[in-house]
């Protein structure tokens, strides 16, 4: 076995030793990926939404972690219900796991600005591991199970600032029918971010977002964006956890319907030096409809 396998598989069973749980992957571009962690957020960016997202982590790594995901929201004619559709595929050597789930959200006003949605998520995680060599002394079994899983949340916000608080996977479920450690933990996260003008052009959008995972390391993300001329983000972010790491990142909006982003972490852990770091890119469609009336308030979150 290569001396990479040797590593990514201490990593492997240092985490199931520390953690017992399959946990939902993480994202530096956390605040454009809402949905995925959040049911309340479908339909709050008042069109059809849809997100796609990959992350190469640990590049350089063989059997390094890789995740997509792609998700769709919007709200319906009922401005007050949003429904999304989110999947998820996140890999770690001859582990996979997919996630697959519908989103509800009910929306009411608290006044002339500020919209309190609560939402509920509901689906299937698929877990399998594959080992193509039969003569690994580590990993010679093959697995494949579907589980059933429901989360919820409560969103609140205006153009100008948000919070949430959500469980998005409550049950605690054994995925693999208890032949190893791979319990599927509820996890609670709370986000948050403001936007303040800096000037005509110029805007600065701080965000935030914990995990709290029993068993497991709680984790904070802190990121600090710029907006240029509402069309250019670029910003950094620090994850302040027991696999620490700092990234930048950059947005940019291509035409009025497609967003592309960028974001490159660099690890301050012990791993750092194995590794090229971890790169991040998004793709954001948005259907802008012309309207009647005035325009709305420009959704930054």
């Amino acid at each position: 076995m290569k001396l990479s396998k040797i590593f990514i598989f201490g990593c492997i069973l240092l985490s199931s030793v520390l953690t017992k749980a399959q946990q939902l992957p993480q994202f530096t571009q956390y605040m454009y990926n809402t949905i995925s962690v959040n049911p309340a957020y479908a339909g709050s960016r008042e069109t059809l939404n849809a997100t796609v997202l990959h992350r190469n982590q640990w590049a350089g790594l063989e059997g390094n972690p890789r995740t997509n995901t792609f998700s769709v929201h919007s709200p319906l004619r009922d401005e007050r219900i949003g429904l999304g559709l989110s999947y998820i595929n996140d890999r770690l050597g001859y582990e996979s796991t997919n996630y697959i789930y519908g989103d509800f959200s009910y929306s009411v006003l608290l006044n002339s600005e500020v919209k309190m949605s609560f939402g509920l998520k509901a689906g299937l995680t698929n877990y399998t591991l594959s080992n193509p060599d039969i003569n690994d002394p580590f990993f010679n079994s093959n697995f494949n199970s579907w589980k059933p899983n429901f989360g919820a949340g409560i969103f609140v916000g205006s153009n100008r600032w948000y919070a949430g608080f959500s469980s998005p996977r409550i049950l605690n479920t054994d995925v693999n029918n208890g032949e190893f450690k791979a319990i599927e933990r509820n996890s609670y996260y709370a986000i948050g971010g403001l936007v303040f003008d800096m000037s005509e052009t110029l805007k600065f959008k701080p965000t935030i977002i914990s995990k709290f995972t029993n068993g497991a390391p709680a984790s904070f993300d802190v990121t600090a964006n710029f907006l240029f001329n509402d069309k250019f983000w670029i910003g950094a972010s620090y994850r302040f956890n027991d696999a620490s790491n700092f990234g930048a990142m950059m947005d940019y909006q291509v035409s009025k319907d497609i967003r592309v982003g960028y974001a490159y972490d660099i690890p301050t852990s012990t791993i750092k030096p194995y590794t090229g770091g971890t790169h991040e890119i998004i793709l954001i469609y948005e259907l802008i409809k012309k309207k009647k009336g005035p325009i709305k308030s420009p959704r930054y979150f």
